[in-house]
């Protein structure tokens, strides 16, 4: 299989459990899940410890591409296994993954697209390019900074605020917009669109 021709794999970042599902830190589970909407399916349980989704994004035919949605398991800062064994086992080239992930430092809502780069202290991140190396895309959220001194950690697992939430749907709309000219028009096309 020519790398044209190998699927695309994007992980949308979060942690496990509905303690968890409304947090700033799981908003990549949130894009993942409007992708898997659109591509018409439902996650499954695969064994790398994710749920997983094969489809295709893009318009119908030619311009459409083989994508490998995912959603690791394991928590956050233990994301690089199951990405690592479902790079293995989809035969996914390192330029096919995209990560999607929360950014403390970018505006609430605002997208920034690029390839490789460091973790900037994401522990999803961290694990990631611990395993595989940083030479994949990430499509980054905008959460923006914790308030006052509140402790990241805690700004993180906070659920959005109700003035974000407002916007929020409009935001993980936009976000899996951008993943999918990403995926099928290519990094430039899509920063050229997406990032603000």
């Amino acid at each position: 299989m020519s790398d044209a021709d190998a699927p695309w794999l994007v992980v949308g970042l979060g942690n496990p459990g509905p303690e968890y599902a409304a947090n700033r830190h799981n908003v990549g589970f949130m894009v993942a899940d409007l992708l898997a909407g659109r591509i018409g399916g439902k996650f499954r349980t695969h064994r790398s410890r994710a749920q997983v989704l094969e489809g295709r994004l893009g318009a119908p035919g030619a311009g459409s591409r083989r994508v490998v949605l995912a959603k690791p398991m394991s928590y956050m800062n233990l994301s690089g296994g199951p990405v690592t064994a479902l790079r293995d086992f989809y035969k996914v080239p390192a330029e096919h993954l995209v990560v999607v992930h929360d950014e403390l430092d970018i505006d609430y809502g605002v997208l920034r697209l690029k390839k490789g780069g460091g973790d900037n202290g994401h522990n999803g991140l961290k694990s990631i390019t611990k395993s595989l190396g940083p030479g994949y895309h990430r499509v980054r959220f905008g959460i923006g900074r914790p308030p006052g001194r509140m402790p990241v950690a805690d700004f993180v697992l906070k659920d959005f605020s109700s003035t974000e939430r407002k916007e929020l749907d409009y935001f993980v709309d936009r976000a899996a917009d951008a993943v999918e000219c990403l995926v099928v028009d290519g990094l430039e096309r899509a920063q050229g669109t997406y990032n603000s």
